[in-house]
């Protein structure tokens, strides 16, 4: 989004050279501590911290504290541990019962049985061996501590036993022997390595801070677990590994977390499968480190959802790594105060389902942003899809954005070089619900040109040389004036080598402080309505050698691609605003319909880039009429075309082609 502020946008210029290489693309640091200050690095900075979080692999996260050997034992060397309300019988040796308190100090299989009204199991063993708690059937509180307390072991594995219901609840105010103490602090808390498994069913009610807590890893290999926490749901410090399972979490806090920030090797969250529903007051899935999402199912929703409303210092992210995300498969339902899916560092996409609504970014990343594969619809949000530097090979991705479609930007998030005057990221205006003054999104500054809706035909003036509309050529979009040019970086990008992109914006359709180059795919933009914005907006060129090109929007500042490109392009702009829905249609000179698309908003401007575009051939575009093709995204292939008003003609002499007046910059 760009506004025409001339005197205002001169001084901006100075401040801004004057800060110099201080406002360089992305804060970043390291893999194993990535800042989240605004602070700008420069991009070999960049570079290098992007590197260290791509060589992390999937097989350091997998590299956990589970054996075989955890999941299996004879139970006839099993030590029953009966739970008598405010008694407790043990019934063989590594344990011993203190009133309503519990001691294991060895390491063995023990199947804990009965109900506890006020009391707690503890697990104190120096033994290298594992500890398995078998929780067969039971219903443990503790009014004044945790209800299951990990003090020291080697591993811990707590197995939810077959067709059992077992209910684990903490008290609401901790007593601690002294001032300085702060753990435990979880219904279940362990000090060790801790792993769930087993077919039954677990609930767990953390009703002072966070629900099940492991100081080193945590890892849940099957089960049927429901939290419910006043602050964190799941805490893994040094990883959060789901291999399978049901988990159903409301957390005050986040949902799932791992928080290791002293070793680049942890602080991470893997998901193998299951099935995962996360309400969470502040991010669904919370990692220092990476995420890593292999498959599963996924149902998030953070801060109250898309419509609520978040302090500034609030964090309430559907899935947020400090470093990098990579999602390959799965099944994602968000609905996010904040963003649906965000990495401070990289953010990869190579499959999976989503459907997002989001009160801010559908997909962000601060430095590098991926989609190899995926069907995303982003039904909800500010800017769909924001990074500094951004790749689409392929995918299926739909976005209805307040503001821009995709956003090309350096900085960290909510950053850009100001804060609703354009360019930088978030530069389109406030976000939704701190608008001042009840203003609508997208409302264009005073003085800029309100869209006509009269409906008059095209006009195609001649040009101060003679030629007309059709012969003209517009120059290198990079080439003109540009009102924040001073926020171009070579190194934001936006490139696009495949897929199908479909854009609904109410701000900039495509807005990259940078340069845009498209190889192939599909890609279609119903851009602004208001000439403040565009349907496309770049900085450093936009340069097309492949693909299908259709962005309609305004005409104020709609402008050509690169004069640079291989690929022929169109840039149409109409005398007048055309309504929604109003049919638009390029014919070459045998009657051969290679346009017809309808759009979702008015519009007054049609940039087509196609390899239908032949140099030397003339083409018509019409308005309105009918088509009896088959329409997918408003995009009719097939059939016939018929009862539109022509409205202009050219003809391709150049790679560039003009047609009607030009848009300012």
């Amino acid at each position: 989004m760009k506004k025409i502020f001339t005197a205002f946008i001169t001084l901006l210029l100075i401040l801004t050279m004057a800060a110099c290489s201080s406002t360089a693309s992305v804060a970043t640091t390291s893999a194993a501590a990535v800042q989240t200050n605004e602070t700008a690095v420069n991009s070999s900075t960049q570079s290098t911290t992007v590197e260290a979080a791509a060589a992390v692999t999937a097989a350091d996260l997998s590299a956990t504290h589970e054996s075989a050997e955890d999941y299996t034992w004879d139970s006839a060397s099993e030590v029953a541990i009966a739970l008598n309300n405010d008694s407790i019988t043990v019934s063989g040796e590594g344990a011993a019962a203190i009133g309503s308190i519990a001691t294991i100090t060895s390491a063995g299989s023990y199947r804990i049985s009965g109900t506890l009204a006020d009391g707690q199991i503890v697990v104190d063993t120096a033994d290298v061996g594992t500890v398995r708690l078998i929780l067969d059937s039971v219903d443990i509180s503790n009014s004044t501590s945790a209800a299951i307390n990990v003090v020291n072991a080697k591993k811990v594995v707590i197995v939810l036993a077959d067709n059992s219901q077992n209910l684990i609840s903490d008290a609401s105010t901790y007593v601690y022997a002294s001032a300085e103490e702060d753990e435990p602090n979880a219904a279940i808390f362990s000090t060790a390595d801790l792993t769930f498994y087993g077919n039954g069913s677990l609930t767990v009610n953390g009703n002072s801070n966070d629900g099940i807590a492991s100081k080193d890893g945590l890892l849940i290999e099957t089960g049927n677990i429901t939290v419910n926490a006043a602050d964190d749901g799941i805490r893994g410090k040094d990883y959060l590994v789901v291999k399978s399972g049901s988990l159903t979490v409301n957390a005050g806090g986040d949902g799932l977390k791992s928080d290791n920030d002293e070793d680049a090797s942890k602080g991470y969250i893997l998901v193998e499968s299951g099935t995962l529903n996360i309400t969470a007051g502040a991010d669904g899935l919370d990692a220092v480190s990476n995420v890593l999402l292999n498959n599963g199912d996924f149902t998030i929703n953070t801060g109250g959802g898309s419509n609520a409303t978040l302090a500034a210092d609030a964090s309430a992210k559907g899935i947020k790594s400090d470093t990098a995300v990579t999602i390959n498969n799965g099944t994602y339902r968000i609905d996010s105060a904040d963003d649906a899916v965000h990495a401070n560092v990289s953010l990869v996409v190579n499959g999976g389902s989503f459907v997002i609504a989001t009160g801010d970014d559908g997909m962000h990343s601060d430095a590098t942003l991926t989609i190899n594969s995926g069907d995303i619809q982003i039904t909800q949000s500010y800017e769909g899809i924001e990074s500094a530097s951004i790749t689409i090979n392929d995918g299926n991705i739909h976005i209805i954005s307040s503001d821009d479609g995709i956003n090309g930007a350096g900085g960290v998030d909510g950053s850009g070089t100001m804060q609703g005057f354009g360019g930088g990221m978030g530069g389109g205006g406030t976000r939704p619900g701190n608008r001042p003054g009840g203003q609508e999104q997208g409302t264009p500054p005073d003085g800029a040109p309100a869209a006509n809706t009269d409906g008059t035909p095209i006009q195609s003036p001649a040009a101060q040389d003679g030629t007309t509309a059709d012969q003209m050529t517009l120059p290198d979009a990079a080439a003109g004036a540009n009102m924040d040019t001073f926020a171009a970086s070579g190194s934001i990008s936006l490139t696009i080598n495949g897929g199908t992109i479909v854009i609904d914006a109410n701000g900039d359709g495509i807005d990259v402080n940078g340069s845009i180059e498209m190889t192939d795919g599909l890609v279609l933009v119903n851009g602004p309505t208001n000439d403040g914005n565009s349907a496309l907006d770049f900085d450093s060129g936009f340069n097309i050698s492949g693909g299908l090109l259709v962005a309609v929007g305004s005409s104020g500042m709609a402008h050509s691609l690169s004069a640079t490109s291989t690929q022929n392009s169109v840039l149409v702009n109409l005398s007048s605003a055309q309504s929604a829905s109003t049919l638009i249609n390029v014919q070459n000179s045998a009657g051969e319909s290679i346009l017809t698309f309808s759009p979702t908003k008015n519009y007054q401007s049609l940039m087509f880039s196609s390899p239908s575009l032949v140099t030397g051939s003339e083409y018509t575009v019409s308005v309105g009429g009918s088509s009896t093709g088959d329409a997918v995204d408003n995009l009719y292939t097939g059939g016939a075309y018929s009862g539109g008003t022509i409205v202009g003609n050219f003809t391709i002499s150049s790679v560039v082609t003009l047609l009607g007046s030009e848009g300012r910059r």
